[in-house]
């Protein structure tokens, strides 16, 4: 017969209620309570029931993670860091792809809210700063976090994990400018993400520190993806004055940069180095191996998913958060002939 929270009570000696605190990881709890809980728990091989928990109560146990994003390394990071902080503190965890750039987007979500009863969602760039959707969001009062680039925290930040990407961004470039690199390329992702931006603003700050001249004709607009750093690389390396060295977006840009420079026949790093960012799998599998700038997306997520339901729950460790991305250097960059 299937073990219901009734046995666990028993065999621990204590009210359901209790156990029910136990399993949802509420506070105020004595630690010798949740021990004995837990105990019972393993021996009875107890397994929580979450669709019966959400529909017995008005308490939801689903958490979504929302997102735009073609890059499907870094949706993956995601996904499984939120699965991970899920299955630590009892929740499930609910997928929903969506078009930031829909007419529609701000109904979808509220009403996909409303209708999944979603304790909270985990929104990521671009949606996350899109100020229409969280507005939207704010007035059916649902609870959430973002992830999103910036600098500090501030009382404008809300529930956040923050992601400095422009001191990603200078620290790269500085990396480029120490092996003597004077003309440093940007290919740049898309527009309508903040990362973006921070990290073209850290490009142009490590140039301007250095005394090197920001040229408008080194910084290519693009996308986040593959084909993006192809055509952007093979713009810049028709020009007379070719860069010594890119700073690519992503590392997904980096890969198709490295891809345009190899079909031109140059030699990474010999003849151009090249860097990118996020230290995805893509800047592991490219020949050479990319110089990039490590973010933990994975650590991220979870950290934004702790957050988020220990705003839930009521307790005082939610707050923002913010990472500082640092470089990795490996094969791609060397010193400039």
């Amino acid at each position: 017969m299937k073990v219901t929270i009734n046995d666990v009570a028993k065999q621990a000696g204590v009210s359901i209620k209790t156990v029910s605190r136990v399993t949802n990881n509420e506070p105020s709890v004595k630690q010798t309570t949740i021990d004995k809980v837990n105990k019972a728990i393993a021996e009875l091989d107890y397994q929580p029931n979450l669709a019966a928990r959400n529909l017995a109560g008005t308490k939801s146990y689903v958490i979504g993670f929302i997102y735009d994003n073609p890059n499907a390394y870094y949706v993956i990071d995601m996904q499984n860091g939120i699965l991970s902080s899920c299955k630590e503190l009892g929740y499930e965890l609910l997928i929903h792809p969506c078009n930031a750039k829909s007419d529609n987007i701000c109904h979808e979500l509220t009403t996909m809210v409303k209708h999944a009863r979603l304790a909270g969602l985990v929104l990521t760039p671009p949606l996350s700063e899109d100020p229409k959707i969280l507005q939207a969001l704010d007035e059916i009062d649902a609870n959430y976090v973002r992830i999103i680039a910036g600098e500090k925290i501030d009382s404008d930040t809300g529930l956040a994990v923050l992601v400095n990407d422009k001191h990603g961004a200078v620290s790269i470039t500085q990396h480029l400018i120490d092996l003597g690199h004077k003309n440093i390329a940007f290919l740049s992702g898309d527009q309508h993400h903040e990362s973006t931006k921070a990290r073209l603003s850290g490009y142009t700050q490590a140039l301007k520190d250095n005394n090197l001249k920001v040229d408008e004709q080194n910084i290519i607009e693009g996308e986040y993806s593959f084909e993006s750093g192809v055509s952007g690389a093979k713009t810049l390396l028709k020009r007379v004055n070719k860069p010594t060295a890119i700073v690519a977006c992503n590392d997904e840009i980096a890969a198709g940069a490295l891809f345009a420079a190899r079909l031109e026949g140059l030699d990474i790093p010999k003849d151009i180095s090249i860097v990118g960012f996020e230290d995805s799998p893509f800047s592991r599998q490219t020949w050479p191996k990319l110089t990039t700038v490590h973010q933990p997306n994975q650590k991220i997520a979870q950290m934004a998913t702790e957050l988020l339901i220990a705003k839930r729950r009521s307790q005082k460790s939610a707050q923002a958060k913010i990472f500082i991305p640092v470089p990795v250097i490996r094969d791609s960059s060397s010193k400039a002939n």
